[in-house]
């Protein structure tokens, strides 16, 4: 349903079509329907059940908006639509429930809005306005999208490092700041804290890809992911720590590209375990951020995760990040961690309790929560760093490319055998 995942709609897909519960509501729909240049007669009576009844035998429009008056389980009801409503529907769901928590979770669901009624004109007209500009915009998967993916993979040395809040803020910064179409890849099955640090369930969608590989294409990823922002979607776990991880990373590289074929930007919470088992996931990854602590057990995992970095993942550019630095409380000086590294940490995060404390009460990403503070400021600079990393490499690839087609456009033997043999001396 989720705009982010639109493919080309088919020439049978109507531009509109709305299934409303009442007199009044239809009333003032009508008008703004007929304004923007839609067939008025697409306004139903009858809400969201209606809708999943038409939109069984029928084609899918563009643009969906349903009424949840009459619903007695609003988000059980919008899960059986999605399955009838086709890739690229967006849905706008309208109902009389003024509830946040309610407005959430049809977000994490898939809907792009939720408008509370009675309806006015200026706020159909805003909402449908909105939603058109979303099926509009050009995908990450459309053909003609000129759009540069950008992987980045948070790593951290030690547990309780905090790469899992890197990860996160990281993600919100490039979704809510950048406007970049975003998605969150935590790979902690078993205690992943991705959905848990934003207030959001985290559902069965990372399990049942890792049961079910062959099931992993764009219309899983739309169904499986949960909606945290308009440009961010989670796709993480909690599976039972009784069932092991069965899986030889086959199902993680199909999410890596199906990720690569949806969003702009991937971010993966990849625990450090995972480079032993699976060191393929870092295949097609740009960025790798390594998460440290100031302790001597942390330079010593830096040290092997940078050689490892240098190994099996050449092409990915390391950035090394000190997380939770306290002044004065330091294990290890950072002098004597970047010489034991044999080079400097890029970012240093200033380590703060009520902060973090802060985003954990609210249940939102520490950026987003603590937008004005030193360490939010440090992530930001962090997340240009990646965004300028990935184009600087690009850049670089280009450069040796254009450098070795000049040189292949000479013929060095050719060349070679121009030259004056030396005529041997005679002898007298």
């Amino acid at each position: 349903m989720n705009a982010p995942w639109k493919v080309n709609s088919p020439s049978d897909r109507t531009p509109f079509a709305a299934y409303v519960c009442d007199e009044t509501s239809l009333d003032t729909l009508r008008p703004v329907v007929i304004e923007l240049g839609w067939a008025p007669e697409k306004c139903n009576k009858g809400g969201l059940r209606n809708a999943i009844q038409s939109l069984s035998v029928s084609a899918s429009p563009n643009i969906l908006l349903v009424d949840l008056s009459e619903s007695g389980d609003p988000l059980n009801d919008i899960n059986s639509l999605a399955e009838v409503c086709e890739p690229g529907t967006v849905v706008i769901a309208m109902g009389q429930v003024n509830d946040v928590r309610l407005y959430r979770d049809l977000l994490a669901s898939g809907i792009y809005d939720y408008l509370l009624k009675p309806l006015s004109a200026n706020t159909v007209r805003d909402a449908l306005n909105q939603a058109q500009a979303a099926f509009s915009a050009p995908k990450a998967n459309d053909p003609d999208a000129a759009r540069n993916h950008i992987s980045t993979a948070v790593v951290g040395t030690r547990g309780g490092v905090g790469a899992s809040t890197l990860a996160t803020s990281l993600s919100w910064y490039f979704a809510s700041k950048k406007h970049l179409q975003t998605g969150l890849l935590d790979l902690d099955v078993h205690f992943g804290t991705g959905a848990l640090a934003l207030d959001l369930e985290p559902g069965r969608g990372l399990t049942d890809a890792i049961d079910n590989p062959s099931r992993i294409d764009g219309l899983f990823i739309e169904r499986a992911m949960i909606r945290a922002h308009d440009n961010l979607s989670i796709l993480s776990s909690e599976a039972p720590i009784n069932a092991p991880l069965m899986t030889d990373g086959a199902a993680f590289l199909q999410l890596e590209e199906e990720f690569r074929q949806a969003f702009e930007m991937t971010v993966i919470d990849l625990p450090r375990s995972m480079l032993i088992t699976y060191p393929q996931l870092l295949g097609d990854v740009n960025v790798v951020v390594v998460t440290v602590e100031m302790t001597l057990a942390s330079a010593r995992d830096a040290i092997r995760i940078l050689s490892w970095l240098k190994s099996y993942a050449p092409h990915a550019i390391p950035i090394v990040v000190a997380n939770k630095v306290q002044t004065g409380a330091l294990e290890i000086s950072k002098a004597d961690f970047e010489a034991s590294i044999e080079r400097k940490i890029d970012f240093t995060i200033p380590f703060d309790q009520k902060t973090a404390a802060n985003a954990a009460k609210l249940g939102q990403a520490f950026i987003e929560a603590n937008a004005q503070s030193k360490t939010s400021g440090v992530i930001k600079a962090l997340g240009e760093r990646i965004i300028g990393s990935s184009e600087e490499a690009e850049a670089e690839a280009e450069a040796s490319a254009e450098k070795k087609s000049l040189l292949g456009s000479f013929d060095l033997k050719s060349l070679l055998a121009k030259k004056t043999k030396p005529v041997p001396a005679t002898a007298e």
